[in-house]
């Protein structure tokens, strides 16, 4: 299906029932589909993002995974307060994106098209990507909560996504779509077109899966995918996250993370297969304790080869990537000073963190496909 199809099917979504959600106030893409072209396809493996906007703060239980007239649809919940304002949006680093292009689904009060406005005309402005920057890096060191006494996977996750959104640091820089599930394969592809795939690799060791073969990484994915029918069986807590561990999100999550493995990206499938993997946990750990043992091995073999298998384990894993942020924010910098797209109302400073400048940048991004072809894989 065409990207301009799916669009058209949230829409009607959006008019037949998504409009009827209790203090709905307008609805918007905020994910990956801003950055596609109307007439690329959708690749099968992908959801369409759809955000409604809603007056009451108190609704928490998003609509989440499902299908509507044959497209995957992923719907959140996003409060008004949240838009209060374009300098509120642009200093955020997972909501500006959103607004950079023409987004909106759904607007009664005009207030959403307006903000859009704004956002749009101040998205490349040098203050505020730089601003964003800042906003994923404080993201990163507020996010390692953890309480000794939660559960192993808790735990796990409480470190697992603050350490992924280092790709996004290095993607707001390089006003790229900070995304969810391929956020190492974008990173990949940003840092080949400003010659720091150096970097890159320090990100895949922070994760633990610089090495990981692609080999092993189909063994994870069979293990897991064994987990994910048990638990998909299993769910009925109403966890955040039900949907995603269900037989549509089975697309996304299984059958996304095996094609990655299948054309060479197996380390970039790591982080979301871990993801899953800790989530499906969960649901055995609060609704099907009888399996926990069952695919405990096949959980723990995954995390040993990215070298947590103890608390002192993940305690150093925690620290290793609270070390790294300043140096993530210089190599954000580098980025932006090479970007041809940031502006300001200052002379551009010569990017002295990276060996391009932003006339070399233009030139690889006008042949990004050799390029990207030659970037490194293991």
């Amino acid at each position: 299906m065409l990207v301009k199809h799916a669009r058209e099917v949230a829409r009607q979504w959006v008019d037949e029932q998504g409009s009827r959600t209790p203090g709905f106030a307008g609805a918007f893409f905020p994910g990956s589909i801003n950055w596609l072209a109307e007439d690329a396809v959708l690749p099968a493996t992908s959801d369409v993002d759809v955000m409604l906007v809603v007056e009451d703060s108190a609704l928490t239980v998003k609509p989440g995974k499902f299908v509507y007239q044959g497209v995957l649809l992923e719907v959140s919940l996003l409060p008004a307060e949240r838009l209060h304002s374009p300098q509120d949006v642009l200093g955020t680093y997972n909501l500006a994106g959103s607004f950079h292009v023409s987004s909106i689904i759904l607007d009664p009060s005009g207030n959403l098209t307006a903000l859009q406005a704004a956002v749009s005309r101040d998205y490349a402005r040098r203050r505020w990507v730089r601003r964003r920057c800042l906003d994923a890096q404080d993201k990163i060191l507020r996010g390692f909560v953890r309480d000794p006494a939660d559960p192993w996977h808790e735990q796990i996750v409480s470190w697992l996504f603050p350490a992924g959104i280092t790709t996004h640091v290095l993607l707001v820089a390089g006003l790229k779509n900070p995304t969810v599930r391929q956020r190492y394969l974008a990173a990949r592809e940003l840092l080949v077109e400003y010659e720091r795939l150096d970097v890159y690799e320090e990100l895949l060791e922070l994760l633990g899966c610089a090495n990981m073969t692609g080999e092993r990484a189909g063994q994870h994915l069979t293990a897991l995918s064994e987990a994910f029918d048990a638990a998909k069986g299993a769910v009925s807590s109403p966890f955040f996250f039900a949907a995603d561990i269900s037989d549509t999100g089975r697309a996304v999550a299984i059958e996304g993370s095996r094609e990655l493995i299948a054309r060479g990206d197996h380390r970039e499938a790591i982080f979301w297969m871990v993801a899953t993997s800790s989530r499906c946990q969960k649901i055995f750990h609060t609704d099907a304790s009888a399996l926990a043992s069952r695919f405990a091995v096949g959980y723990q073999e995954l995390l040993g080869d990215l070298g947590i298998e103890t608390v002192s384990d993940l305690e150093r894993r925690i620290s290793e990537v609270r070390d790294y942020v300043p140096r993530l924010g210089r190599v954000a910098e580098g980025i932006m000073a090479a970007n041809p797209d940031i502006f300001d109302e200052r002379p551009r400073k010569i990017c002295r963190q990276l060996s391009c400048q932003p006339e070399r940048v233009a030139a690889r991004r006008a042949t990004k496909g050799d390029v990207s072809d030659r970037s490194t894989r293991s």
